[in-house]
């Protein structure tokens, strides 16, 4: 299983492209292969996960009943936030234009690592995010962790 972490600032080239961090790129298990998924983020950020765990969430919503019209609304909308990628050999992947427009990049980017994915930010919306996200950290850490920053 990957394990992601750190914060790395990174450019998209002329065509859409981003290059995957090289510590990042390593924490990739050979076994993983070069495909992976694209997902938009709950927030306005995108999420770039390996294939192992997009089967495990995919296993899931396949034991959902789909005459129940929820199940088929959530499908479609789980779905339809999808699009696989696949690391060329310099660790580029394509960024498609609804992916794109939906985390408003353009040029720069910043990669989160958190655990099984990466998160991909517009620079200014991460530091928005960031900055109220610091405000209860401290709180959480002792909620998820058990330990006091």
């Amino acid at each position: 299983m990957a394990s992601f972490t750190g914060e790395f600032e990174c450019k998209l080239d002329a065509k859409g492209r981003l290059v995957l961090p090289s510590k990042m790129k390593a924490s990739l298990p050979e076994s993983l292969g070069q495909e992976m998924m694209l997902r938009k983020g709950l927030e306005p950020c995108l999420e770039l996960i390996p294939m192992v765990e997009v089967r495990k969430d995919h296993s899931k919503l396949a034991s959902l009943d789909d005459t129940d019209e929820e199940v088929r609304i959530f499908k479609r909308s789980f779905f339809r936030r999808e699009s696989p990628v696949e690391l060329d050999s310099a660790g580029r992947f394509l960024l498609p234009k609804n992916m794109l427009r939906h985390a408003q990049l353009e040029k720069d980017a910043v990669l989160i690592g958190i655990g099984t994915k990466i998160e991909i930010w517009n620079p200014d919306l991460h530091e928005e995010y960031a900055a109220n996200e610091e405000q209860v950290y401290k709180a959480l850490n002792r909620k998820f962790l058990g330990k006091h920053v």
